[in-house]
């Protein structure tokens, strides 16, 4: 469940009451683990696989009525609390003005201080956010060449730019201080968050402007090479996603310390870490930046056994699962059995009526992920006989249900994979309209989904805590 497809009275979800209402919901039911999307700065497209950042967090993620609640700011009205969507420059527009307010209001205190000085990452990005912000948010390697060139040179007076910069740490501040109280919260109730860290930053990021001996880039910071996948089940063009490809050659004469750090700082904000496209850990597609797909491109070897090693001896209880997903090749599943990495199974991929359906013990089993349709648009895309075939299936296997989606959760909850994790919209039978991401589109409606009500399912928790409880999960 995405945090920013929680109910909210302020048109997105965020750390606020009803992220303690849903915590308490998923208690109730006897769920153990919470899986999230990326929290970062939403970037290019809203999707969170585009931060801003590796490490700040989204100030759309700042609850209002906790900031009400601190005397920050005043009351403040409903806004698109019922849309079945985000319409993100809307929400956001609402926010910034209340956001603004409650900075103005603010007084630096000792924990403020106490968090602005263990955040060695948070003034470069604040200052690429004030300079985003004084360049009508275009892109850093399109900036005047003193702020493209900042990081290098440091010879800018920041002196105008100085009330920007403090507002966006007053943001990192606020958001931080509210997940933590969250997440504590969460844990408290016996679940564990699952994070997700993207496998590459966004060319227009903090991470980037401030660190790009890591990437290939050129003089002027464009990329020339991006990163994407070949054509595959999703798009018959491959997918070109635009992110700029890692200098593994720097990154290990630097002691793989970009990855070091971005995981290090992420282990204190999650219980367990989903690597996203763990295959690159192994090999990744190198597109020239000139190619307008992701036709043309080749496979180049990671370093991924000397940078796990590396890891593991700087953190030895990381927990991490490997989003290990499409067509690989034997030695990715290599790489991630050798670290005992827990994999993920997909049931609509892989569920079979007429052959065998096995999944490896040591994985988590999805009914889908953000990138593919709900349960429901899957059966809805079935034929007429393919529907026949699988409800002979289930009934064959006797697994029982009132409906064939329920028949399907209850398969998944019944696996042999250790841990199973169902996305909100599969538990409300929600249709294809509910699919967050839709891979190699860009935009509208992809990342918009959200939960207007938390009533529907505060109704099926009755039914959700048999069911988990029968599979013998609780």
């Amino acid at each position: 469940m995405p945090v920013a497809s929680l109910p909210n009275r302020f048109g997105s979800g965020d750390f606020g009451p009803d992220a303690y209402r849903f915590a308490d919901a998923i208690a109730k039911a006897g769920f153990s683990i919470w899986q999230l999307l990326p929290l970062n700065p939403l970037g290019y497209g809203n999707s969170p696989y585009q931060p801003y950042s590796s490490y700040a967090m989204d100030e759309i993620y700042i609850s209002i009525d906790l900031l009400e609640k601190e005397g920050l700011v005043s009351k403040h009205a409903d806004y698109r609390k019922r849309s079945k969507t985000i319409d993100y420059p809307k929400v956001r527009a609402y926010r910034e003005r209340i956001l603004r307010e409650a900075f103005a209001n603010f007084r630096e205190d000792d924990d403020y201080r106490e968090f602005v000085s263990r955040s060695g990452w948070l003034e470069p990005y604040a200052v690429f956010r004030a300079f985003k912000q004084a360049n009508g948010l275009r892109s850093w390697e399109e900036w005047p060449a003193a702020m493209r060139d900042y990081p290098l040179k440091r010879e800018m007076d920041l002196a105008p730019y100085e009330e920007e910069i403090r507002y966006h740490r007053f943001l990192q501040y606020m958001v931080d201080k509210q997940w933590d109280a969250l997440k504590a919260y969460v844990n408290k109730k016996g679940i564990e968050i699952m994070g997700d860290i993207p496998f590459y930053v966004g060319q227009d990021s903090a991470d980037c402007w401030n660190g790009r001996p890591n990437f290939l880039l050129t003089k002027n910071g464009k990329p020339r090479f991006i990163a994407g996948v070949p054509p595959d089940y999703f798009a018959a063009t491959g997918q070109r996603w635009g992110n700029p490809i890692y200098d593994w050659n720097y990154m290990k004469k630097d002691g793989f310390s970009f990855w070091t750090e971005r995981i290090g700082y992420s282990r204190q904000l999650f219980d367990i870490i989903r690597l996203d496209h763990f295959r690159a850990f192994d090999t990744y597609w190198k597109i020239p930046a000139s190619c307008p797909t992701a036709v043309v491109g080749k496979w180049v070897t990671a370093p991924g056994y000397q940078f796990f090693d590396h890891l593991f001896t700087t953190f030895p209880d990381l927990r991490i699962v490997a989003e290990d997903l499409g067509d690989l090749r034997p030695q990715v599943y290599k790489l991630r059995d050798y670290y005992n990495f827990p994999g993920m199974h997909i049931f609509q991929f892989e569920f079979d009526p007429n052959g065998e359906n096995t999944m490896n013990t040591n994985s988590i089993v999805y009914t889908g992920t953000h990138d593919n349709a709900t349960i429901k648009g899957w059966v809805s895309s079935m034929s007429p006989e393919q529907k026949k075939e699988t409800q002979r299936w289930f009934r064959r296997h006797k697994i029982a249900g009132a409906n064939l989606y329920e028949k399907m959760l209850r398969f998944v909850l019944n696996s042999e994979p250790k841990m199973a994790v169902i996305p909100m919209a599969d538990w409300l039978y929600q249709g294809a309209s509910s699919t967050l991401n839709r891979p190699g589109t860009v935009g509208s409606p992809n990342w918009e989904w959200r939960l207007p009500d938390a009533e529907p399912f505060e109704q099926k928790l009755p039914l959700i805590k048999t069911m988990i409880r029968e599979s013998g999960r609780q």
